[in-house]
């Protein structure tokens, strides 16, 4: 029996089709695409080159005696291997990317005509500062909204990443502790069971001892665990808010307050800003250091779009340990900061060669200006709004794992839902593929079982998020009617079909090798 799906066209639902195999590989506009080194043109090149000068003597004993080892290509050749590749992803440009945590939201193309301007793209960092001074008003104006935004007196821009300045954050209190005297007796950072996994990894890195702290039932840090875990010993706390399962931590203020008065710094995990920019100052909160994801709030591309970018805000007590460099305004222009002396005399070093990534501040500063104060508080609650849209239309069949109140920007379900179904998270999660959407994020945060966490965020419309709903809502039915092979299979229409993941940990293969008979690695 047919129904008519959300944009008007027949479906069978609870049926998986029987289609021959096509009898190239192909499957319709889908290329059966090999990989570059299994591609013809081994004894050819895609461009005339000049004959060389010279006989190579001069380079002695490092004269190429063997084939260099890679297909050449025509120039149309190279463009469809790529373009073909681009088909077998999915893309934030194709459909909504719902990865929990992660926001994986539009980039404006507006951002990337910024960043390609001349005097930003094409400037070195080695330059005299005198002639990129538009290169550091920008990242003045960058760290002016920076501070603005998350109400702290001081930012270093150099940290690439939400890693990065996790990193950046828990050096400069280390270097505080070290100021005062008092790093030796405080080894301890208090991490809640439902932070990132870099938040604890940090913490080791940088030598201190990870406590865990527990949660309430409701999904938010359970304070009195937290209090009596703190004492002289302690060096930070490290807690995301909101946090990774989706809520604001309402006792944020007691937890600030509790911290301080033992001592230690607040070190708020910045990944999910984007669902409070314009309408929480972190540092009204007490927080000491936060790293921001320019990917997440501020729309830098993420992942294979670009290089990341992690700011970290400082508190006025942190803010003399920050890292070279930093942009200073002076009254004839600006001027880079870089040496650990005179003005930065307890910066605890740096993070990097230079200033970090000059593409991302265009593209961040650029999404800020665009939008404006009252367009970047849109932003939170139209994110907000979005998530909780979603789990309102899912929770009738699927099991949120806090469905007491709204979530913030992502919403949260356990696999309570599919018992007695013999599907699980990871199998509904590769019928989503078939359906011609990513995944959600499978199986985190670690304190709910089964997780699947769907961030929409901002950019989606009303539309798309219906069209993603109704997927999910056909799906969780076929699930629940015992339509067990729809499942078990997925995905049937993607390029490739489901790995063995337990082999593919236990025995990867990390090395490519020539097709047995194949006669590349004799040309």
């Amino acid at each position: 029996m047919s129904t008519m799906n959300t944009v008007g066209r027949p479906t069978t639902p609870n049926k998986v089709e029987s289609k021959p195999a096509t009898l190239t590989g192909g499957r319709g506009l889908l290329q059966d695409e090999h990989l570059i080194f299994e591609s013809d043109g081994w004894g050819k090149t895609g461009v005339d080159l000049p004959e060389p000068k010279g006989t190579g003597a001069d380079l002695g004993d490092l004269v190429r005696k063997d084939p260099i080892g890679l297909p050449g290509l025509s120039e149309p050749e190279a463009m469809r291997h790529y373009v073909r590749l681009s088909q077998k992803n999915h893309a934030i440009d194709l459909a909504i990317y719902p990865l929990g945590s992660c926001t994986m939201k539009h980039n404006p193309r507006l951002n990337e005509k910024m960043a390609r301007l001349p005097g930003f793209s094409d400037i070195h960092p080695l330059q005299p500062q005198s002639t990129v001074q538009g290169a550091l008003e920008l990242m003045d104006q960058l760290a002016h909204w920076l501070k603005t935004l998350t109400g702290m007196p001081a930012v270093a821009l150099s940290p690439k990443a939400g890693a990065h300045g996790e990193l950046c954050g828990l050096m400069a209190i280390r270097a505080a502790h070290e100021a005062s005297g008092e790093h030796e007796t405080r080894r301890k950072v208090l991490v809640p069971t439902s932070a990132h996994g870099t938040n604890p990894a940090t913490a080791a890195f940088v030598g201190y001892t990870v406590v865990e702290v527990a949660q309430t039932d409701d999904g938010r840090v359970d304070v009195a665990d937290l209090a009596s875990k703190l004492g002289p010993d302690v060096a930070a706390i490290m807690v995301t808010n909101p946090n990774t399962c989706g809520l604001f931590e309402r006792d944020i203020l007691e937890i600030s307050r509790l911290t301080h008065e033992a001592g230690a710094y607040f070190y708020c995990d910045g990944a999910n800003f984007n669902a409070i920019v314009g309408r929480v100052r972190p540092g009204d909160l007490g927080v000491d250091a936060m790293h921001i994801n320019l990917h997440k709030t501020f729309s830098t591309p993420h992942g294979g779009g670009g290089p990341g970018a992690g700011p970290v805000v400082l508190s006025e007590a942190l803010a003399a340990f920050a890292p070279a460099p930093w942009v200073v305004s002076e009254g004839d222009g600006f001027k880079l900061v870089e040496r650990e002396e005179g003005e930065a005399a307890q910066a605890f070093g740096r993070l990097c060669a230079f200033q970090g990534q000059m593409g991302m501040y265009v593209r961040a500063l650029s999404y800020m200006m665009s939008h404006g104060s009252d367009g970047l508080r849109q932003v939170a609650e139209d994110a907000v709004l979005n998530a909780n849209y979603i789990k309102a239309r899912l929770s009738d069949l699927m099991s949120p794992a806090f469905p007491d109140g709204p979530c913030m920007h992502e919403a949260l379900f356990d696999d309570e839902w599919l018992k007695g179904t013999e599907v699980t998270t990871l199998d509904f999660a590769k019928a989503m593929i078939d359906e011609g959407f990513h995944p959600m994020t499978m199986y985190f945060p670690l304190v709910v079982h089964g997780a699947m966490l769907i961030e929409p965020t901002e950019t989606e419309s009303k539309q798309e998020l219906d069209r993603f709903i109704e997927a999910m809502r056909a799906l969780a039915e076929a699930a629940k009617a015992g339509d067990v092979d729809r499942f078990k299979g997925a995905p049937f229409h993607a390029p490739l079909k489901r790995l063995d993941e337990t082999r593919a940990a236990r025995q990867p293969v990390l090395r490519w090798t020539a097709p047995e008979g194949s006669n590349i690695a004799a040309e």
